[in-house]
Protein backbone atom coordinates (compact mmCIF):
# COMPACT_ATOMS: atom_id res chain seq x y z
CA UNK A 1 0.00 0.00 0.00
CA UNK A 2 1.47 3.52 -1.03
CA UNK A 3 1.97 6.57 1.73
CA UNK A 4 -1.13 8.01 0.65
CA UNK A 5 -3.41 5.11 0.22
CA UNK A 6 -2.84 5.01 3.87
CA UNK A 7 -2.79 8.71 4.90
CA UNK A 8 -6.18 8.93 2.72
CA UNK A 9 -7.61 5.67 4.96
CA UNK A 10 -6.27 7.18 8.22
CA UNK A 11 -8.04 10.46 7.10
CA UNK A 12 -11.25 8.96 6.88
CA UNK A 13 -11.02 7.35 10.28
CA UNK A 14 -10.12 10.75 12.06
CA UNK A 15 -13.21 12.16 10.51
CA UNK A 16 -15.59 9.18 11.36
CA UNK A 17 -14.28 9.18 14.91
CA UNK A 18 -14.81 12.84 15.02
CA UNK A 19 -18.32 13.02 13.90
CA UNK A 20 -19.29 10.31 16.26
CA UNK A 21 -17.55 12.42 19.05
CA UNK A 22 -19.31 15.61 18.10
CA UNK A 23 -22.75 13.77 17.37
CA UNK A 24 -23.03 11.04 20.25
CA UNK A 25 -23.87 6.88 19.95
CA UNK A 26 -26.89 7.33 17.60
CA UNK A 27 -24.68 7.39 14.15
CA UNK A 28 -24.99 4.02 12.72
CA UNK A 29 -22.50 2.09 10.49
CA UNK A 30 -22.09 4.01 7.26
CA UNK A 31 -22.86 2.31 3.61
CA UNK A 32 -18.97 3.30 2.09
CA UNK A 33 -16.25 1.28 0.86
CA UNK A 34 -12.55 1.47 0.45
CA UNK A 35 -10.37 -0.88 -1.25
CA UNK A 36 -6.92 0.29 -1.22
CA UNK A 37 -4.61 -3.00 -1.82
CA UNK A 38 -5.74 -5.48 0.84
CA UNK A 39 -7.14 -2.19 2.99
CA UNK A 40 -10.51 -3.64 2.83
CA UNK A 41 -9.95 -6.05 5.97
CA UNK A 42 -9.50 -3.03 7.58
CA UNK A 43 -12.81 -0.89 6.37
CA UNK A 44 -15.73 -3.40 5.26
CA UNK A 45 -18.99 -2.14 3.32
CA UNK A 46 -21.25 -1.46 6.14
CA UNK A 47 -24.81 -0.81 6.38
CA UNK A 48 -26.01 2.84 6.78
CA UNK A 49 -29.03 3.95 8.85
CA UNK A 50 -29.19 6.07 6.12
CA UNK A 51 -31.71 9.04 6.64
CA UNK A 52 -28.65 10.22 8.16
CA UNK A 53 -26.53 10.29 5.25
CA UNK A 54 -26.91 13.67 4.02
CA UNK A 55 -23.53 14.86 2.86
CA UNK A 56 -20.47 13.12 2.12
CA UNK A 57 -17.11 13.40 1.27
CA UNK A 58 -15.91 11.56 -1.54
CA UNK A 59 -11.71 11.42 -1.23
CA UNK A 60 -10.73 9.08 -3.97
CA UNK A 61 -7.25 7.88 -4.66
CA UNK A 62 -7.10 6.60 -8.81
CA UNK A 63 -7.38 3.36 -8.82
CA UNK A 64 -7.83 3.06 -4.86
CA UNK A 65 -11.69 3.76 -4.99
CA UNK A 66 -11.78 5.40 -1.24
CA UNK A 67 -15.09 6.32 -0.15
CA UNK A 68 -15.35 8.24 3.27
CA UNK A 69 -18.52 9.46 4.81
CA UNK A 70 -18.95 12.58 6.62
CA UNK A 71 -22.41 12.74 8.73
CA UNK A 72 -23.73 15.62 9.40
CA UNK A 73 -27.38 14.32 9.77
CA UNK A 74 -30.59 15.12 12.28
CA UNK A 75 -28.55 17.78 13.87
CA UNK A 76 -26.69 15.39 16.41
CA UNK A 77 -30.01 13.87 17.68
CA UNK A 78 -30.81 10.10 17.69
CA UNK A 79 -33.15 8.54 15.39
CA UNK A 80 -36.65 8.29 17.05
CA UNK A 81 -38.54 4.78 16.89
CA UNK A 82 -42.12 4.86 15.83
CA UNK A 83 -43.79 2.01 17.26
CA UNK A 84 -47.02 1.90 15.26
CA UNK A 85 -49.26 0.06 17.58
CA UNK A 86 -49.01 2.70 20.04
CA UNK A 87 -50.56 5.64 18.69
CA UNK A 88 -48.42 8.79 20.39
CA UNK A 89 -49.00 13.28 19.21
CA UNK A 90 -47.03 14.23 16.38
CA UNK A 91 -46.95 17.52 15.70
CA UNK A 92 -46.10 18.38 11.96
CA UNK A 93 -44.39 22.04 11.44
CA UNK A 94 -45.64 22.82 7.56
CA UNK A 95 -48.25 20.79 7.71
CA UNK A 96 -49.82 21.94 4.43
CA UNK A 97 -47.02 20.76 2.43
CA UNK A 98 -48.43 18.08 -0.28
CA UNK A 99 -46.13 15.02 1.15
CA UNK A 100 -46.57 16.14 4.92
CA UNK A 101 -50.27 16.47 4.91
CA UNK A 102 -50.60 13.04 3.29
CA UNK A 103 -48.31 11.79 6.13
CA UNK A 104 -50.33 13.51 8.52
CA UNK A 105 -53.51 11.69 7.02
CA UNK A 106 -52.00 8.45 7.04
CA UNK A 107 -51.67 8.56 10.84
CA UNK A 108 -54.47 10.22 11.30
CA UNK A 109 -55.96 6.90 10.09
CA UNK A 110 -53.95 4.97 12.43
CA UNK A 111 -55.77 6.90 15.52
CA UNK A 112 -52.05 9.30 15.99
CA UNK A 113 -53.03 12.75 17.23
CA UNK A 114 -52.34 15.13 15.24
CA UNK A 115 -51.58 18.46 15.43
CA UNK A 116 -49.55 20.87 13.26
CA UNK A 117 -48.55 24.84 11.59
CA UNK A 118 -48.91 26.33 8.65
CA UNK A 119 -47.92 29.75 7.23
CA UNK A 120 -51.38 30.29 5.55
CA UNK A 121 -54.17 28.07 5.69
CA UNK A 122 -55.41 26.18 2.43
CA UNK A 123 -57.46 23.66 1.29
CA UNK A 124 -55.19 21.17 2.75
CA UNK A 125 -55.16 22.61 6.30
CA UNK A 126 -58.86 22.44 6.08
CA UNK A 127 -59.22 19.01 4.98
CA UNK A 128 -56.86 17.94 7.69
CA UNK A 129 -59.06 20.13 10.35
CA UNK A 130 -62.21 18.36 9.42
CA UNK A 131 -60.80 14.79 10.30
CA UNK A 132 -59.25 15.84 13.13
CA UNK A 133 -56.00 17.36 13.29
CA UNK A 134 -55.70 20.03 15.46
CA UNK A 135 -53.80 23.33 12.82
CA UNK A 136 -52.16 26.20 13.98
CA UNK A 137 -52.49 29.17 11.37
CA UNK A 138 -48.08 30.73 11.91
CA UNK A 139 -45.10 29.00 13.42
CA UNK A 140 -45.08 30.13 16.96
CA UNK A 141 -42.96 28.66 19.88
CA UNK A 142 -46.34 28.45 21.82
CA UNK A 143 -47.70 25.35 19.32
CA UNK A 144 -45.10 23.00 20.79
CA UNK A 145 -47.15 21.90 23.74
CA UNK A 146 -45.99 20.11 26.25
CA UNK A 147 -48.28 16.76 25.35
CA UNK A 148 -46.27 16.69 21.97
CA UNK A 149 -44.26 13.31 21.46
CA UNK A 150 -42.82 13.53 18.31
CA UNK A 151 -41.92 16.83 16.01
CA UNK A 152 -41.79 16.29 12.17
CA UNK A 153 -40.08 18.88 10.18
CA UNK A 154 -39.58 19.44 6.38
CA UNK A 155 -36.08 20.01 4.76
CA UNK A 156 -37.35 23.58 4.49
CA UNK A 157 -37.30 24.03 7.86
CA UNK A 158 -34.30 25.71 9.39
CA UNK A 159 -33.06 25.95 13.18
CA UNK A 160 -34.02 29.71 13.55
CA UNK A 161 -38.19 28.28 13.08
CA UNK A 162 -39.68 29.25 16.20
CA UNK A 163 -41.20 25.76 16.43
CA UNK A 164 -37.88 24.19 15.72
CA UNK A 165 -35.88 26.44 18.21
CA UNK A 166 -38.97 25.46 20.85
CA UNK A 167 -38.49 21.76 20.30
CA UNK A 168 -35.00 21.58 20.84
CA UNK A 169 -35.32 23.22 24.27
CA UNK A 170 -38.14 20.82 25.33
CA UNK A 171 -36.23 17.75 24.41
CA UNK A 172 -38.78 16.74 22.31
CA UNK A 173 -37.86 14.24 19.72
CA UNK A 174 -37.57 14.73 16.14
CA UNK A 175 -37.51 13.84 12.53
CA UNK A 176 -37.58 15.09 9.23
CA UNK A 177 -40.67 14.53 6.79
CA UNK A 178 -38.31 11.76 5.05
CA UNK A 179 -37.25 9.89 7.74
CA UNK A 180 -41.40 9.26 8.92
CA UNK A 181 -42.08 8.40 5.50
CA UNK A 182 -39.61 5.97 5.42
CA UNK A 183 -40.64 4.32 8.97
CA UNK A 184 -44.15 4.18 7.61
CA UNK A 185 -43.09 2.75 4.37
CA UNK A 186 -41.56 0.12 6.58
CA UNK A 187 -44.85 -1.32 8.04
CA UNK A 188 -46.07 -2.29 4.19
CA UNK A 189 -44.59 -5.62 3.13
CA UNK A 190 -44.63 -4.66 -0.69
CA UNK A 191 -43.22 -1.11 -0.68
CA UNK A 192 -42.37 0.67 -4.03
CA UNK A 193 -40.40 3.69 -4.27
CA UNK A 194 -40.42 6.05 -7.42
CA UNK A 195 -37.08 7.93 -7.99
CA UNK A 196 -35.44 9.68 -10.75
CA UNK A 197 -34.75 13.90 -11.75
CA UNK A 198 -38.08 14.00 -13.87
CA UNK A 199 -41.29 12.02 -14.05
CA UNK A 200 -41.79 10.96 -10.47
CA UNK A 201 -45.27 12.53 -9.99
CA UNK A 202 -46.78 11.42 -13.10
CA UNK A 203 -45.22 7.69 -12.71
CA UNK A 204 -46.71 7.54 -9.12
CA UNK A 205 -49.76 8.50 -10.56
CA UNK A 206 -49.61 5.92 -13.27
CA UNK A 207 -49.19 2.78 -10.74
CA UNK A 208 -51.23 4.02 -8.98
CA UNK A 209 -54.47 3.66 -11.63
CA UNK A 210 -52.81 0.21 -12.37
CA UNK A 211 -52.78 -0.68 -8.76
CA UNK A 212 -56.49 0.35 -8.20
CA UNK A 213 -57.19 -1.65 -11.37
CA UNK A 214 -55.88 -4.73 -10.08
CA UNK A 215 -57.95 -3.94 -6.94
CA UNK A 216 -54.49 -4.27 -5.02
CA UNK A 217 -56.15 -1.34 -2.51
CA UNK A 218 -52.95 0.18 -1.92
CA UNK A 219 -51.56 3.25 0.76
CA UNK A 220 -50.39 6.29 -1.80
CA UNK A 221 -48.44 9.15 -1.20
CA UNK A 222 -48.05 11.55 -4.63
CA UNK A 223 -46.29 14.64 -5.03
CA UNK A 224 -49.46 15.99 -7.03
CA UNK A 225 -53.36 15.86 -6.64
CA UNK A 226 -54.70 13.31 -8.50
CA UNK A 227 -58.52 12.74 -9.23
CA UNK A 228 -58.67 9.08 -8.76
CA UNK A 229 -57.83 9.19 -5.33
CA UNK A 230 -59.09 12.54 -4.81
CA UNK A 231 -56.05 14.49 -3.86
CA UNK A 232 -52.30 13.47 -2.70
CA UNK A 233 -52.97 10.63 -0.54
CA UNK A 234 -54.77 7.01 -0.53
CA UNK A 235 -54.56 5.35 2.83
CA UNK A 236 -55.77 1.45 1.77
CA UNK A 237 -56.09 -1.60 3.59
CA UNK A 238 -53.57 -4.01 2.27
CA UNK A 239 -49.79 -4.58 2.29
CA UNK A 240 -48.92 -2.05 -0.63
CA UNK A 241 -47.21 1.04 -0.32
CA UNK A 242 -46.58 3.76 -2.84
CA UNK A 243 -44.51 6.98 -2.72
CA UNK A 244 -42.39 9.29 -4.55
CA UNK A 245 -38.68 9.15 -3.82
CA UNK A 246 -37.09 12.55 -4.14
CA UNK A 247 -33.51 12.72 -4.64
CA UNK A 248 -32.86 16.53 -2.49
CA UNK A 249 -30.99 16.22 0.42
CA UNK A 250 -30.93 12.69 -0.09
CA UNK A 251 -34.50 12.36 1.42
CA UNK A 252 -34.74 9.20 -0.48
CA UNK A 253 -31.85 7.54 1.37
CA UNK A 254 -34.32 6.97 4.26
CA UNK A 255 -36.32 4.49 2.29
CA UNK A 256 -35.87 0.53 2.06
CA UNK A 257 -38.31 -0.36 -1.01
CA UNK A 258 -39.13 -3.46 -2.25
CA UNK A 259 -39.13 -2.45 -5.37
CA UNK A 260 -37.04 0.75 -6.30
CA UNK A 261 -37.45 2.53 -9.79
CA UNK A 262 -35.25 5.07 -10.79
CA UNK A 263 -36.50 6.98 -14.04
CA UNK A 264 -33.58 9.06 -15.02
CA UNK A 265 -30.64 10.66 -13.22
CA UNK A 266 -29.43 14.41 -14.29
CA UNK A 267 -27.94 17.56 -12.86
CA UNK A 268 -30.71 18.83 -10.73
CA UNK A 269 -30.36 20.68 -7.19
CA UNK A 270 -27.16 21.77 -7.10
CA UNK A 271 -27.74 24.00 -3.98
CA UNK A 272 -27.41 20.78 -2.69
CA UNK A 273 -25.43 18.33 -4.49
CA UNK A 274 -21.72 18.86 -5.98
CA UNK A 275 -21.71 17.52 -9.18
CA UNK A 276 -22.91 14.80 -11.24
CA UNK A 277 -21.04 12.33 -9.53
CA UNK A 278 -22.43 13.39 -6.03
CA UNK A 279 -25.69 12.64 -7.39
CA UNK A 280 -25.11 9.70 -8.93
CA UNK A 281 -23.65 8.19 -5.58
CA UNK A 282 -26.73 9.38 -4.09
CA UNK A 283 -28.81 7.01 -6.35
CA UNK A 284 -26.49 4.40 -5.93
CA UNK A 285 -26.96 4.24 -2.45
CA UNK A 286 -30.84 4.14 -2.85
CA UNK A 287 -30.54 1.38 -5.13
CA UNK A 288 -28.10 -0.19 -2.74
CA UNK A 289 -31.16 -0.20 0.02
CA UNK A 290 -33.73 -1.79 -1.95
CA UNK A 291 -34.38 -4.81 0.27
CA UNK A 292 -32.49 -8.14 -0.87
CA UNK A 293 -34.84 -10.15 -2.32
CA UNK A 294 -36.62 -6.79 -3.66
CA UNK A 295 -36.32 -5.69 -7.62
CA UNK A 296 -33.83 -2.95 -8.89
CA UNK A 297 -36.39 -1.10 -11.62
CA UNK A 298 -34.05 1.17 -13.83
CA UNK A 299 -33.67 3.26 -17.02
CA UNK A 300 -31.85 0.95 -18.99
CA UNK A 301 -30.73 4.01 -21.95
CA UNK A 302 -29.00 6.40 -19.26
CA UNK A 303 -25.02 6.51 -19.66
CA UNK A 304 -24.84 6.71 -15.81
CA UNK A 305 -26.83 2.83 -15.56
CA UNK A 306 -23.77 0.61 -14.73
CA UNK A 307 -22.00 3.04 -12.00
CA UNK A 308 -25.37 3.41 -10.39
CA UNK A 309 -26.01 -0.34 -10.34
CA UNK A 310 -21.98 -1.54 -9.58
CA UNK A 311 -21.56 -3.90 -6.82
CA UNK A 312 -25.29 -4.59 -6.05
CA UNK A 313 -27.12 -7.64 -6.19
CA UNK A 314 -30.88 -7.37 -6.01
CA UNK A 315 -32.31 -8.20 -9.16
CA UNK A 316 -32.75 -5.62 -12.16
CA UNK A 317 -35.06 -4.97 -14.49
CA UNK A 318 -34.03 -2.01 -17.42
CA UNK A 319 -36.56 -0.18 -19.12
CA UNK A 320 -35.92 1.83 -22.29
CA UNK A 321 -35.75 2.72 -26.00
CA UNK A 322 -32.65 0.83 -26.92
CA UNK A 323 -33.75 -2.83 -28.03
CA UNK A 324 -30.71 -4.26 -25.40
CA UNK A 325 -33.35 -3.75 -22.22
CA UNK A 326 -35.58 -5.79 -20.91
CA UNK A 327 -38.80 -3.80 -21.23
CA UNK A 328 -38.90 -1.51 -24.73
CA UNK A 329 -41.30 -0.10 -27.17
CA UNK A 330 -41.03 -0.01 -30.89
CA UNK A 331 -43.54 1.47 -33.30
CA UNK A 332 -44.16 4.09 -31.46
CA UNK A 333 -46.98 6.42 -33.19
CA UNK A 334 -49.09 9.33 -31.47
CA UNK A 335 -52.48 10.44 -32.03
CA UNK A 336 -54.23 13.63 -33.30
CA UNK A 337 -53.91 14.83 -29.41
CA UNK A 338 -50.17 13.69 -28.67
CA UNK A 339 -51.03 10.86 -26.70
CA UNK A 340 -48.77 7.82 -27.70
CA UNK A 341 -49.22 4.24 -28.76
CA UNK A 342 -46.41 1.54 -28.73
CA UNK A 343 -45.67 -2.33 -29.26
CA UNK A 344 -44.15 -3.23 -26.05
CA UNK A 345 -41.56 -5.66 -26.42
CA UNK A 346 -40.57 -7.90 -22.92
CA UNK A 347 -37.39 -9.65 -23.22
CA UNK A 348 -37.14 -9.32 -26.73
CA UNK A 349 -41.37 -11.02 -27.00
CA UNK A 350 -43.72 -8.58 -28.21
CA UNK A 351 -46.52 -8.43 -25.89
CA UNK A 352 -49.17 -5.89 -27.30
CA UNK A 353 -50.03 -2.87 -28.31
CA UNK A 354 -49.87 0.05 -25.21
CA UNK A 355 -52.16 3.21 -25.63
CA UNK A 356 -51.37 6.02 -22.98
CA UNK A 357 -53.83 8.98 -22.51
CA UNK A 358 -51.09 11.38 -21.99
CA UNK A 359 -48.78 13.18 -24.11
CA UNK A 360 -45.50 13.08 -24.99
CA UNK A 361 -42.00 10.77 -25.71
CA UNK A 362 -41.36 11.24 -21.89
CA UNK A 363 -44.50 9.37 -20.75
CA UNK A 364 -43.50 6.00 -22.90
CA UNK A 365 -40.61 6.08 -21.11
CA UNK A 366 -42.85 6.29 -17.76
CA UNK A 367 -44.76 3.85 -18.76
CA UNK A 368 -42.50 1.45 -19.73
CA UNK A 369 -41.44 1.37 -15.67
CA UNK A 370 -44.87 1.31 -14.57
CA UNK A 371 -45.13 -1.89 -16.71
CA UNK A 372 -41.98 -3.34 -14.99
CA UNK A 373 -42.97 -2.42 -12.13
CA UNK A 374 -46.63 -3.87 -12.00
CA UNK A 375 -45.73 -7.59 -13.53
CA UNK A 376 -43.30 -7.34 -10.98
CA UNK A 377 -45.80 -7.28 -8.30
CA UNK A 378 -47.57 -10.08 -9.81
CA UNK A 379 -50.84 -7.66 -11.77
CA UNK A 380 -51.90 -9.30 -15.34
CA UNK A 381 -51.33 -7.28 -18.73
CA UNK A 382 -54.91 -6.67 -19.01
CA UNK A 383 -55.04 -5.44 -15.76
CA UNK A 384 -52.02 -3.03 -16.55
CA UNK A 385 -53.81 -1.71 -19.86
CA UNK A 386 -56.84 -0.81 -18.14
CA UNK A 387 -55.16 0.72 -15.63
CA UNK A 388 -52.86 2.58 -18.20
CA UNK A 389 -55.85 4.22 -20.24
CA UNK A 390 -58.02 5.13 -17.25
CA UNK A 391 -54.67 7.50 -16.73
CA UNK A 392 -55.17 10.59 -18.43
CA UNK A 393 -52.68 12.84 -16.39
CA UNK A 394 -52.27 15.12 -12.71
CA UNK A 395 -52.89 18.35 -12.37
CA UNK A 396 -49.52 20.69 -13.29
CA UNK A 397 -48.52 17.96 -15.84
CA UNK A 398 -49.98 19.01 -19.41
CA UNK A 399 -53.32 19.85 -17.69
CA UNK A 400 -55.91 21.36 -19.93
CA UNK A 401 -57.17 24.23 -18.33
CA UNK A 402 -59.81 25.81 -20.79
CA UNK A 403 -60.35 28.18 -23.77
CA UNK A 404 -60.05 32.00 -24.57
CA UNK A 405 -61.56 31.87 -27.47
CA UNK A 406 -59.94 29.40 -29.81
CA UNK A 407 -56.81 29.43 -27.76
CA UNK A 408 -55.82 26.67 -25.58
CA UNK A 409 -54.76 26.92 -22.29
CA UNK A 410 -52.29 24.34 -20.65
CA UNK A 411 -50.89 24.36 -17.34
CA UNK A 412 -47.11 22.34 -16.47
CA UNK A 413 -44.71 21.87 -13.80
CA UNK A 414 -41.68 21.63 -15.86
CA UNK A 415 -38.83 23.25 -14.27
CA UNK A 416 -35.69 21.76 -15.57
CA UNK A 417 -34.41 22.33 -19.02
CA UNK A 418 -34.98 18.15 -19.81
CA UNK A 419 -38.83 18.83 -18.40
CA UNK A 420 -39.44 21.59 -21.04
CA UNK A 421 -38.21 20.34 -23.50
CA UNK A 422 -40.13 17.22 -22.83
CA UNK A 423 -43.32 19.40 -22.36
CA UNK A 424 -42.22 21.29 -25.63
CA UNK A 425 -42.33 17.61 -28.02
CA UNK A 426 -45.51 17.09 -26.62
CA UNK A 427 -47.16 20.05 -27.99
CA UNK A 428 -45.50 20.25 -30.96
CA UNK A 429 -48.07 16.87 -31.10
CA UNK A 430 -50.93 19.23 -30.35
CA UNK A 431 -52.95 20.98 -32.68
CA UNK A 432 -52.19 24.53 -32.99
CA UNK A 433 -51.22 27.67 -34.72
CA UNK A 434 -48.20 29.83 -32.54
CA UNK A 435 -46.79 28.29 -29.10
CA UNK A 436 -46.76 30.78 -26.55
CA UNK A 437 -44.78 29.69 -23.24
CA UNK A 438 -44.89 32.15 -19.57
CA UNK A 439 -41.86 30.71 -18.07
CA UNK A 440 -41.42 31.04 -14.21
CA UNK A 441 -37.71 30.25 -12.93
CA UNK A 442 -38.08 27.98 -9.72
CA UNK A 443 -35.36 28.74 -7.63
CA UNK A 444 -32.21 31.36 -7.86
CA UNK A 445 -29.62 28.25 -7.72
CA UNK A 446 -31.11 26.21 -10.34
CA UNK A 447 -31.38 29.39 -12.53
CA UNK A 448 -28.13 30.25 -12.17
CA UNK A 449 -27.21 26.37 -12.58
CA UNK A 450 -29.09 26.01 -15.89
CA UNK A 451 -28.74 29.32 -17.92
CA UNK A 452 -27.70 28.53 -20.81
CA UNK A 453 -29.99 25.19 -20.95
CA UNK A 454 -32.79 27.15 -20.15
CA UNK A 455 -32.23 29.87 -23.04
CA UNK A 456 -31.70 27.15 -25.55
CA UNK A 457 -35.06 25.24 -25.20
CA UNK A 458 -37.02 27.83 -24.35
CA UNK A 459 -35.69 29.46 -27.79
CA UNK A 460 -37.90 26.62 -29.32
CA UNK A 461 -41.53 28.15 -28.43
CA UNK A 462 -42.67 30.89 -31.10
CA UNK A 463 -43.45 33.20 -28.03
CA UNK A 464 -41.91 33.14 -24.55
CA UNK A 465 -42.78 35.80 -21.68
CA UNK A 466 -40.73 35.28 -18.29
CA UNK A 467 -41.94 35.94 -15.07
CA UNK A 468 -39.75 36.62 -11.73
CA UNK A 469 -37.72 34.11 -10.37
CA UNK A 470 -40.00 31.79 -7.67
CA UNK A 471 -37.92 31.78 -4.70
CA UNK A 472 -39.14 28.88 -2.69
CA UNK A 473 -36.80 28.14 -0.23
CA UNK A 474 -33.98 31.03 -1.02
CA UNK A 475 -32.74 34.14 -1.12
CA UNK A 476 -32.00 36.48 -3.62
CA UNK A 477 -28.48 37.23 -3.72
CA UNK A 478 -29.03 39.24 -7.13
CA UNK A 479 -26.81 36.85 -8.38
CA UNK A 480 -28.92 35.76 -11.36
CA UNK A 481 -32.63 37.04 -12.62
CA UNK A 482 -35.27 36.25 -15.39
CA UNK A 483 -33.28 38.79 -17.38
CA UNK A 484 -30.66 37.24 -17.40
CA UNK A 485 -32.20 34.26 -19.86
CA UNK A 486 -34.28 37.30 -21.93
CA UNK A 487 -30.59 38.62 -22.84
CA UNK A 488 -29.36 35.18 -23.59
CA UNK A 489 -32.79 34.34 -26.22
CA UNK A 490 -32.42 37.92 -27.95
CA UNK A 491 -28.92 37.27 -29.30
CA UNK A 492 -30.87 33.99 -30.70
CA UNK A 493 -33.80 36.38 -32.37
CA UNK A 494 -36.18 34.96 -30.59
CA UNK A 495 -39.64 36.61 -29.80
CA UNK A 496 -38.90 37.25 -25.69
CA UNK A 497 -40.40 39.16 -23.22
CA UNK A 498 -40.07 40.13 -19.60
CA UNK A 499 -42.59 41.46 -17.65
CA UNK A 500 -42.24 42.27 -13.60
CA UNK A 501 -45.60 41.51 -12.09
CA UNK A 502 -48.62 38.50 -13.53
CA UNK A 503 -51.03 41.76 -14.04
CA UNK A 504 -48.87 42.56 -17.17
CA UNK A 505 -47.97 39.00 -18.49
CA UNK A 506 -51.83 38.70 -18.59
CA UNK A 507 -52.50 42.21 -20.19
CA UNK A 508 -50.06 41.55 -22.85
CA UNK A 509 -51.45 37.65 -23.03
CA UNK A 510 -54.88 38.99 -23.55
CA UNK A 511 -53.79 41.91 -26.52
CA UNK A 512 -51.25 38.94 -28.33
CA UNK A 513 -52.54 35.45 -27.91
CA UNK A 514 -54.96 34.65 -31.05
CA UNK A 515 -56.78 32.21 -33.42
CA UNK A 516 -55.70 28.89 -32.48
CA UNK A 517 -52.73 29.24 -30.86
CA UNK A 518 -51.55 27.18 -27.51
CA UNK A 519 -50.85 28.80 -24.43
CA UNK A 520 -48.62 27.05 -21.79
CA UNK A 521 -47.73 28.51 -18.53
CA UNK A 522 -45.09 26.90 -17.30
CA UNK A 523 -43.03 26.54 -14.12
CA UNK A 524 -43.31 24.74 -10.19
CA UNK A 525 -44.03 28.18 -8.65
CA UNK A 526 -47.21 29.83 -9.09
CA UNK A 527 -47.39 30.72 -12.88
CA UNK A 528 -50.46 28.41 -13.21
CA UNK A 529 -52.62 31.51 -11.09
CA UNK A 530 -52.24 33.43 -14.82
CA UNK A 531 -54.04 30.87 -16.80
CA UNK A 532 -56.53 30.67 -14.15
CA UNK A 533 -56.89 34.94 -14.56
CA UNK A 534 -56.66 34.62 -18.12
CA UNK A 535 -59.55 32.06 -18.10
CA UNK A 536 -61.76 33.99 -15.07
CA UNK A 537 -61.42 37.46 -16.91
CA UNK A 538 -62.77 35.76 -20.38
CA UNK A 539 -66.01 34.28 -18.70
CA UNK A 540 -67.07 37.29 -16.92
CA UNK A 541 -66.29 39.42 -20.29
CA UNK A 542 -68.45 36.74 -21.57
CA UNK A 543 -71.67 36.83 -19.17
Amino acid sequence: MHFLDFFLLYFGFLLIYDAKQSFGSWIQPVNYSAAVGNSSNLLKEERLESAFLLRYTNVENKGSHIKIVVIDRNRGREMYKIDFQKPIHIHFIGIGGISMSGLAEILIDRSFPISGSDMKASDITGHLTNIGARIAIGQRAENITDDIDLVVYTAAIHEDNEEFAAAKTKGIPMMSRAELLGQIMDNYARSIAVAGTHGKTTTTSMLTHILLQGQMDPTVSVGGMLDRIGGNIRVGQSDVFLTEACEYTNSFLAFHPLYSIILNVEEDHMDFFKDIDDIKHSFHIFASQTAPDGQIIINGDMSHTADILAGLSQKVITFGLGADNDYTAKDISYDNEGNGSYTLVVRGEEIGRITLKVKGSHNIMNSLSAIACSRAIGLSMEQILAGLLSFTGTHRRFEYKGNIGDVIVIDDYAHHPTEIQATLNAAREYPHDKLWVVFQPHTYTRTKAFLPQFAEVLSKADHVILADIFAAREPDTGMVSSMDIVNLMKDTGCDVHYFPTFGEIEEYLLSHVKGHDLLITMGAGDVVTIGEELLKKTAEKNK
